[in-house]
């Protein structure tokens, strides 16, 4: 199998990586995932989940404007959700969504599929847990009183709305949603400069956000996030069994959808056709 990009027709650029380059970057990178030590691969998960939930409550804050038409809101919250993948990308970090693309790396042999799931799962992990650390400190901080209390409202919303999903809609969502975070992610191998990896996250991340797709590290902060905020109220509008079924739907479709991306660009710049 070949691994140097232009043994498949590819032109180095100095500019950015061509498709095919970008699938060898990929390999490359989930070489180093699939044998980074479990303690250095549990605290980069850690902060992932923490910049993803910061990126929530960014986007929650455009949310607790309700003078903002529909549309208006939904881009605009999608654009300050960049936050978390960009912090991801840049600052390093190891995130369960974007990790599905290690699928290129098994495909092409470079590592076992064990190493893949073993990534997976200590990832997903200490996603959750940094996700969970968040929505705790950020409630500690009291921001769910910012605007007269409208941020509390609005984060109480997101939540009921994703708990409320049937279960073959979050699937959807979900395959939808990681299908455009590991476009992001794929193309941030592309480029070689901070601003070209803000560029590569915007439309992607905005996107799904604002067509109402479904993240799994995103929703271990919004859910938790409002069952901290409905143990002072006296009613249930977020139920454990909804926040329960939607992480676990939304999951399986982000694994789904992230293969789905790495599969097929691996298909298109690696597999030989039989002689």
């Amino acid at each position: 199998m070949p691994k140097d990009p232009v043994s498949v027709g590819a032109v180095s650029s100095t500019v950015m990586r061509t498709p095919a380059e970008i699938e060898a970057a990929a390999e490359a990178a989930g070489s180093t995932k699939a044998t980074l030590p479990i303690g250095r691969l549990l605290i980069l998960a850690l902060l992932a989940g923490c910049f993803i939930a910061l990126g929530g409550a960014f986007m929650l804050v455009v949310k607790a404007d309700s003078s903002l038409p529909f549309a208006v809101s939904q881009v605009l919250g999608g654009l300050v959700f960049c936050l978390g993948l960009f912090l991801v990308l840049v600052a390093g970090a190891e995130l369960f969504t974007g990790n599905c693309l290690m699928v290129t790396g098994v495909l092409s042999g470079r590592y076992p599929l064990s190493g893949m799931l073993r990534n997976w799962v200590v990832v997903y992990a200490g996603n959750a847990c940094g996700a969970l650390v968040m929505a705790g400190l950020l409630s500690a901080a009291a921001i769910t009183a910012i605007g007269d209390g409208a941020l509390g409202g609005a984060a109480l919303s997101v939540a009921a709305s994703k708990a409320s999903l049937a279960p073959a809609v979050a699937f959807v969502r979900g395959i939808l949603c990681n299908m455009l975070v590991c476009l992001a992610v794929w193309m941030g191998f592309a480029g070689k400069t901070v601003c070209d990896k803000l560029a590569a996250t915007i439309l992607p991340v905005c996107g799904f956000v604002a067509l109402g797709f479904e993240h799994s590290v995103a929703n271990l902060f919004f859910l938790p996030f409002g069952l901290l905020i409905q143990a002072g109220m006296g009613e249930t509008l977020v139920p454990l069994g909804g926040v329960a079924m939607n992480l676990v739907c939304v999951t399986a479709g982000n694994i789904v959808g992230g293969v789905l991306v790495g599969a097929v660009y691996w298909f298109a710049y690696v597999k030989r056709d039989p002689a």
